[in-house]
């Protein structure tokens, strides 16, 4: 009989709904409104660059006088204003760009402004990990998911196939339409050095040419008869009609990925955190809990996936891009 009851009550006994409000998620409403107070402390730090009146970027201020750091690939041809906490838009213009690194040094048009405060403690996994705007809340919270490491770029070619009947340099086809036709290298051709290091073997040459992205130019000494010369070959990312899937074999598209950013690999240091952006909340300041920035926003590369670049490499980044000429010259692109 007490068993029978026992089993009654708790039939009687409401049932409790398990799943999760969606307003509790980590990115609902409720859970982004207790970081409110983190948001508000930023707000003087963070503006939102837009391009003929189109958001494009968030930029980190890192100078009262109105400079900013922000995405470089995403300010793209036209009118850059700025957007601040208290919903005036302001003037805004390009000073220098750190190609290699995708940073652009911006310069706003506005008073106020209170320079970021970059944290001196190392990262750690699991910490959290908040991407702050000029809204009242944050856009996102995430945490740490790996330390900093290098992230090569997408695959780009010269567009030689060498002669592996050796291991040596000497060209067997070059390929129709890519850099090594456009610059005049032939069949037969030897490769003895890339940007003035000497190269013997295949090998080598693969490997040096691996870390430029497409785009990018190098300088090839080349052997031809008794002649040598130089000649800049265009880095070039052809599909796999030009290259054959099946010898040089790219990645595939993932359907999961979502919007990504428009440059995504060849960072020499990155934080990844499992942060869901798109790619126009790049470019602004990823905080810890103390409101201190532990990096810069600088890719949406998958579906929950996130780079930033580490604290130290954007203070070294930013006084490469304020030395000589003084910002405020007229723009100009620097490398390391």
């Amino acid at each position: 009989m007490l068993g029978l009851l026992a089993a009654m009550a708790v039939a009687e006994e409401p049932a409790v709904d398990q799943k999760l409000l969606r307003t509790r998620y980590r990115s609902g409403e409720e859970t982004l409104r207790a970081f409110a107070p983190l948001a508000a402390a930023m707000h003087s730090s963070i503006v939102k660059l837009a391009v003929d009146d189109e958001t494009v970027a968030l930029g980190a201020v890192v100078d009262a006088s109105g400079l900013v750091l922000t995405k470089a690939s995403e300010i793209r041809p036209g009118k850059l204003t700025c957007w601040l906490a208290n919903e005036m838009q302001v003037g805004a213009e390009l000073v220098r760009v750190a190609e290699e690194d995708d940073v652009a040094l911006v310069r706003v048009h506005a008073p106020g402004l209170k320079p970021v405060q970059w944290a001196d403690s190392e990262v750690h996994v699991g910490q959290w990990a908040i991407t702050t705007g000029i809204a009242p809340t944050p856009h996102a919270v995430g945490i740490v998911s790996a330390l900093p490491r290098r992230i090569r770029p997408q695959r780009a070619f010269i567009g030689v196939q060498f002669d592996f009947s050796t291991s040596g340099t000497t060209i067997e086809h070059v390929l129709e339409g890519l850099g090594a036709e456009k610059a005049g290298l032939k069949p037969g051709d030897i490769i003895k050095a890339v940007n003035d290091t000497a190269v013997t073997n295949r090998a080598q040459v693969v490997e040096m040419l691996r870390d430029f992205r497409a785009g990018q130019t190098v300088k090839l000494r080349v052997g031809r008869d008794e002649v040598q010369f130089d000649a800049q070959v265009s880095m070039m990312a052809p599909n796999d009609e030009v290259l054959g899937a099946e010898l040089y074999p790219q990645p595939g598209p993932d359907r999961f990925t979502g919007e990504r950013s428009q440059r995504a690999e060849g960072f020499e240091q990155v934080i990844e955190h499992d942060t869901v952006l798109q790619p126009w909340l790049c470019g602004g300041p990823l905080v810890n809990l103390d409101g201190k920035a532990i990096g810069l926003n600088i890719a949406r590369v998958g579906r929950v996936s996130t780079y930033a670049l580490p604290a130290g490499l954007v203070k070294q980044i930013l006084k490469r891009l304020q030395s000589s000429p003084h910002p405020g010259a007229p723009l100009d692109t620097i490398t390391r």
